[in-house]
């Protein structure tokens, strides 16, 4: 995980202090501010306090961490700022905290006094559980869990979606051509705000001068305006992903999160980037410093694809205090373009980076954190780490299963706690040697993997087989990582022949993400070999539930 020494703010905090961070947000015109959540859910900040934007009831600078006693235990799970700056945050209650400068209201409390502590924000949000917070440079967004968008502060370009420029001094909900529509996604550029629909449709308003909404043109918008230059190209939903530092959110949120946003929209100062389904990576808006990704410095006001030597993308990633671009490929390769460290690189630039966080925190002008960042200590071993650290290791284990004539070292009491087949199995034998047949060496591997650390670590391509084994040994937990990873790979290609597999193995879930995925690509997926080849009764099937959904409508 990411370490936060990077972060100079960080430099004096001695180790021991180091160790217990597990989240952590630097921010400020010089990155000279920073907030950190302890394993104990104490909340810390320390910096130079502009504005009182550390929450700690003064405007003292402090280079010691201070406690902001009103925040701790609240768990976090997500966390923006802006350019004056204010901070807010969202809890695992669904509650909303904001402090810090309020010339334009940003605070959301219809003063324009600067807030010294974190204040609930409450007005039309009392009913209401937030899952998600953003910034812009003085404006502030948020989404519920029923997929409502709240909007509030500086509004001089329409980037409060009201329909107007006037300042908004508390949330109102930002309707108009959201209404009766589903977000799951948002994020804010400088003085724009953008917001991504469960059907991958993108909307934008705001300022528009240099084309950051994507839609043609460079005039500003009051309300929400769907891209239509994406149109058929569906942008990825939000993904949640657990980590063992971030709590799972109690609430009933809409669209199946648990703790941790990885954004799929995100917006740099002036230029915003989309990551499609199929891995593709879109950018528009300023390009003053190759921020698109481009080659070159052209603004550009619709949506172009950026060139990225056609590996799959899983991540993008832009900051609305800077002019960088960072992306990370599926094989976990980081890519940096703009403004870097005072250059201008104008097209994709392969790093030894292993995380966008890395980029910002080395090469963003001002090297702020692009998001919450979780973060792992290294001075001792979790339960969970040291039994990953032991599997298919000889040294200790008392099983191996020989694979396709390959041995994988195992301990038969956990094998027997984790899962019921193997309890059965193993309290019928005294074998220290037990041969598989029925599946790959990859495949039981990554299974036995699976148990010891309750993840999968398998190529999308891959996880097929492991489905079959999930569904053999019926490990619903497994059978559901199985859909979740293979969701990620898929592609115009293998559409047709993962919805084959996905029907054969009775994944409800997955059958319907590749129909839905089917559906959207179908005069491609139509004109491939899969398709040619498949099974005559899913074919007939297919065809009647795709004219349901009016597939085959002019």
């Amino acid at each position: 995980m990411l370490d936060v020494g990077k972060w100079p703010v960080f430099a004096l905090l001695p180790p021991e202090e180091l160790r217990l961070i597990r989240q952590a947000c630097v921010f400020g015109s010089a990155a000279n501010e920073a907030l950190y959540v302890t394993v104990n859910d104490e909340v810390f900040a320390l910096g130079t306090n502009c504005s009182g934007c550390l929450g700690l009831g003064d405007l003292q600078s402090t280079i010691e961490p201070r406690r902001i006693d009103v925040l701790c235990g609240k768990k976090i799970v997500s966390l923006s700022y802006g350019t004056g700056p204010h901070v807010v945050i969202a809890t695992a209650d669904g509650e909303v905290f904001a402090w810090g400068h309020n010339g334009y209201s940003q605070l959301g409390n219809g003063t324009t006094n600067h807030g010294l502590i974190p204040a609930l924000v409450s007005t039309n949000l009392i009913n209401k559980r937030v899952t998600e917070v953003a910034c812009g440079s003085h404006h502030t967004i948020a989404l519920t869990s029923d997929g409502e968008v709240y909007a509030w502060g500086y509004n001089n370009s329409g980037q409060v979606g009201s329909g107007s420029t006037a300042n908004q001094p508390t949330p109102r909900r930002v309707s108009s051509c959201l209404q009766g529509k589903v977000v799951v996604n948002i994020a804010c550029g400088q003085l724009c705000s953008m917001a991504v629909l469960d059907n991958g449709e993108i909307y934008g308003w705001g300022y528009n001068c240099n084309g950051q909404l994507g839609l043609g043109n460079n005039g500003n918008q009051q309300t929400p305006c769907r891209i239509a230059a994406l149109q058929g190209v569906n942008i990825v939903q939000v993904r949640i992903q657990s980590s063992r530092y971030f709590y799972k959110s109690p609430l009933p949120i809409f669209h199946s999160c648990s703790s941790l946003f990885q954004i799929q929209v995100a917006c740099g100062y002036a230029h915003t980037l989309a990551l499609t389904d199929e891995g593709f990576v879109y950018a528009w808006g300023a390009n003053s410093y190759g921020q698109l990704g481009t080659g070159n410095k052209s603004n550009q006001a619709l949506p172009i694809l950026i060139n990225t030597d056609k590996e799959r993308m899983v991540e993008v990633a832009a900051c609305h205090t800077s002019h960088t671009s960072a992306a990370k490929t599926q094989s976990g390769q980081v890519l940096m373009w703009g403004q870097c460290r005072g250059q201008a690189v104008s097209s994709p630039h392969l790093t030894h980076f292993s995380s966008a966080d890395d980029v910002f925190a080395c090469f963003a002008t001002p090297a702020v954190t692009w998001h919450l960042l979780s973060v792992d200590g290294d001075d001792y071993l979790t339960v969970a780490q040291s039994l990953k650290k032991e599997f298919d290791s000889p040294e200790i284990s008392d099983l191996k299963f020989l694979v396709d004539g390959k041995c994988i070292y195992v301990h038969k009491a956990l094998l027997k706690i984790r899962c019921e087949h193997f309890r059965a199995l193993l309290n019928e034998t005294d074998e220290d040697v037990i041969e598989i047949q029925q599946f790959s060496y990859l495949v039981y591997r990554a299974f036995l993997e699976y148990l010891y650390t309750d993840n999968i670590n398998l190529p999308p391509e891959d996880a097929v087989g492991l489905l079959d084994l999930a569904t053999f040994y019926r490990e619903t937990r497994l059978k559901r990582l199985c859909q979740e990873t293979i969701k990620r790979g898929i592609s115009e290609e293998n559409a047709i022949t993962l919805l084959s597999a996905a029907v054969k193995y009775e994944a409800r879930d997955l059958e319907e993400f590749c129909f839905k995925f089917c559906v959207n690509h179908l005069t491609a997926v139509t004109q491939t070999q899969a398709f040619a080849d498949m099974d005559h009764d899913l074919l007939k099937n297919f065809i009647s539930k795709a004219s349901r959904y009016g597939a085959f409508k002019n």
